[in-house]
C-alpha cells in the first residue's frame, strides 16, 4: 500500500513536470514566431503581439500571458523581441511565480 501511494505520487509529478515543459515551449515557439512575424518588412510590431497572443491561445485556450515587444539589436543589425511573462504552472495549469521569455529576429528591411 505504502509503495502504491508513493508511486502514484512520482506519477503525477511527472505529469505534471511534462505539463510545465509543454507549456513553456508553446510560450517559446510562439513568442519566436511572433518576432518572426513583426520582423518582416511589412508587418509592425502589434502584428508580432497579436500573432504570439493568437498562437498561445491556441495552443493552451484560457491561459493568460502578458506580451510586449521592442526593437532592438542583435550584433549591431536591426531586431525585433516579443518578451512573453507567463505563470509557472505548478498545479494543473494554475502556478505561482513567472517565467518570462523572449523571442527574437532580425528586422527584414526593403532594399531597393
Amino acid at each position: 500500500m505504502l509503495v502504491s501511494v508513493l508511486v502514484v505520487v512520482i506519477a503525477l509529478a511527472l505529469l505534471q513536470l511534462a505539463l510545465t515543459l509543454h507549456v513553456r515551449n508553446i510560450v517559446m515557439s510562439s513568442a519566436s514566431e511572433g518576432a518572426r512575424f513583426a520582423a518582416l518588412a511589412d508587418r509592425s510590431l502589434a502584428d508580432g503581439e497579436r500573432r504570439t497572443a493568437h498562437l498561445i491561445d491556441a495552443a493552451l485556450s484560457g491561459y493568460s500571458v502578458d506580451i510586449a515587444s521592442h526593437e532592438t539589436t542583435i550584433n549591431g543589425a536591426p531586431a525585433v523581441s516579443i518578451v512573453v511573462t507567463a505563470p509557472v504552472p505548478v498545479i494543473g495549469v494554475w502556478g505561482i511565480g513567472e517565467m518570462t521569455i523572449e523571442g527574437r529576429a532580425y528586422q527584414e528591411t526593403y532594399r531597393g
